[in-house]
């Protein structure tokens, strides 16, 4: 086995991330709620593990699945970019049973003003949260840039319409654009059918019982929505994309010729999640 642990490549990725299958079955392993539950020591094997196998020195008498389970804890909890361990909140892991909670209450406590502005704000701040610990992290954000994100975010949930444009350079709008898109597909199906079923359930005559209930069956509800539509709306683009040079600004593309000559077609870049 150890032999066979040679040419091992710990970041190839388990399946075809140029399908759309092959990204939600890998987005399926890293956004496994259960890592969550992971104690930091266990983390830290992980990331100790991938270190030794990306410098081929692998312990003796490990196993492909222990650097398989390994490279999934990595990357369930270290940011692709810097290495470094993520919030809890923040990771995409968090996903389901942070947004199985809020969006249970957001939905259960929308009758008056008051707890619609608190639980949106809860939300976006939980958004808010999320998009900078999974950021593109080779570009640094200022603490103006993250303030002003957040202040657009929430002050738009809140006060839908009063509208705000922001000006973006073309290589940062397509991977924003792809995270928005993702984010909606993934809290759209909870949100837009989860009060319709819930409307018909409530109509029920053991529902009318048991009231008591209705606000965990939402949040129940809600994250068996997540579990399936966080791997999914992850899955929608590849992670790592692909952009013509030509598309780049005019002193990016002077960079880039300055550096590496003028037969460098296309620039990758980590888009986020």
């Amino acid at each position: 086995m150890e032999a066979s642990l040679s040419d091992f490549n710990i970041d190839a990725p388990r399946w075809d991330q140029y399908t759309f299958l092959g990204r939600v079955k890998h987005f399926f392993n890293i956004t496994d709620p259960r890592t969550v539950f992971v104690s930091e020591r266990e983390l830290d094997w992980a990331k100790m593990m991938v270190e030794k196998s990306r410098s081929g020195v692998i312990p003796p008498g490990t196993q492909v699945e222990q650097l398989l389970y390994a490279k999934k804890l990595y990357d369930s909890a270290f940011h692709p970019d810097t290495g470094e361990k993520m919030n809890v909140i923040g990771r995409m892991s968090f996903q389901v049973p942070g947004g199985m909670i809020i969006t249970g209450f957001m939905l259960q406590f929308y009758r008056t003003v008051p707890a619609v502005i608190f639980w949106q704000w809860v939300n976006q701040s939980f958004n808010a949260l999320v998009n900078y610990t999974n950021r593109n992290a080779a570009s640094p954000t200022s603490v103006r840039q993250m303030a002003l994100s957040y202040f657009t975010a929430t002050t738009t949930a809140l006060a839908t319409a009063v509208g705000m444009n922001m000006w973006t350079k073309r290589a940062a709008a397509i991977g924003i654009t792809q995270v928005v898109i993702s984010r909606i597909t993934m809290a759209a199906p909870g949100m837009i059918l989860l009060p319709v079923i819930m409307e018909r359930l409530e109509k029920l005559h053991f529902m009318k019982k048991v009231k008591v209930l209705h606000a965990p069956l939402q949040v129940m509800l809600s994250g068996c929505f997540l579990l399936f539509m966080v791997p999914v709306a992850c899955g929608l683009f590849p992670q790592i994309c692909k952009l013509p040079v030509s598309y780049l600004e005019p002193e990016l593309q002077d960079t880039i010729k300055a550096s590496y000559g003028e037969h460098v077609p296309y620039v990758y870049f980590n888009k986020g999640l």
